[in-house]
């Protein structure tokens, strides 16, 4: 149901912080023009801790006009409520959705058992498909295997974007993982070889700045040409990394600005890129596009 290049895109907004709907529709064009499969929208990249449910709702109406079908839609349904969090996606029904990504609860710290029951409520209420979405890093609680295992067993329950950050938990998963159940990369440095190990692509934020670069890369992953996939990686790694060297989405944010695609918004807390940092995505980003453009010229 879900593979490929999918982006976590950014919420584009103007230097006082309201969000830039003018450039929402550039970017949805420039992932529409370059093999993005998917969007997820409303997600940690696109500022969702400071996002209105009213301005969640309006993006993803005008995704749904602009995109046409022609990509899966993916909202950003998750909070640390269980409540709050059937409620959204009741709303959401409304939209027709192709998926909800749905994040652990961050801050209170469930149990397994607590985590199984808030994403066994959210699928009774749900009539979109669910993606489990698992970063413990930013969340401070870890979706375990044992647990997915005894989710995706769940009607509506089709998908984990796993951010743990191994191809080893990639691979503990694809274990027990069927065919009606895709596990998803939600890191870009480990998504190459998580896609080669069985993987049906990832949920990017690299494919923001480079959108075709990510989806070529997945393609060639995804059709187990190792060659290829990492000759292509190679030429992302550095940026990959230098999207992370302060809190997402702060150095992607930036990045699309340097590419003139975005103004310079974002949302307290979060803050524009500290000025010792951006040469070094000024350079990550230019020897990928270096790199893209030597494969362009040889093929």
């Amino acid at each position: 149901m879900f593979s490929g290049s999918l982006v976590a895109i950014v919420t584009p907004m103007h230097p006082d912080g309201a969000v830039d709907y003018a450039a929402w529709d550039r970017l949805l064009d420039l992932h529409l023009q370059n093999g993005t499969s998917g969007i997820v929208v409303g997600g940690t990249t696109g500022e969702s801790p400071t996002l209105t449910e009213s301005e969640l709702f309006e993006l993803l109406k005008r995704a749904r006009a602009r995109c046409g079908g022609r990509l899966a839609l993916i909202a950003g349904a998750g909070s640390s409520s269980t409540a709050q969090t059937v409620g959204r996606v009741q709303q959401l029904a409304a939209l027709q959705l192709d998926g909800l990504l749905v994040v652990t609860p961050s801050y209170n710290r469930p149990t397994q058992e607590g985590l199984y029951q808030h994403y066994a409520a959210v699928a009774r209420a749900a009539s979109a498909p669910i993606i489990l979405y698992n970063v413990p890093g930013r969340t401070c609680v870890d979706l375990l295997p044992a647990t997915v295992e005894r989710l995706m067993k769940l009607p509506g329950i089709r998908a984990i974007k796993e951010a743990q950050g191994t191809v080893e938990r990639i691979r503990e998963l694809l274990a027990f993982a069927d065919q009606d159940f895709d596990v998803l990369s939600g890191d870009d440095p480990t998504a190459r070889e998580s896609v080669l190990a069985g993987a049906r692509g990832v949920i990017s934020v690299t494919a923001n700045v480079l959108p075709h670069a990510m989806s070529t890369l997945m393609a060639a992953a995804m059709r187990s040409e190792r060659g290829q996939a990492e000759l292509l990686d190679g030429q992302l790694a550095a940026l990959h990394c230098a999207l992370f060297v302060e809190a997402n989405p702060i150095p992607v944010k930036w990045a699309l600005k340097e590419l003139e695609l975005i103004a310079e918004g974002i949302r307290l807390p979060l803050t524009w890129l500290s000025e010792p940092l951006r040469p070094q995505v000024r350079m990550a980003l230019r020897a990928a596009q270096a790199g893209r453009a030597m494969q362009a010229g040889a093929a």
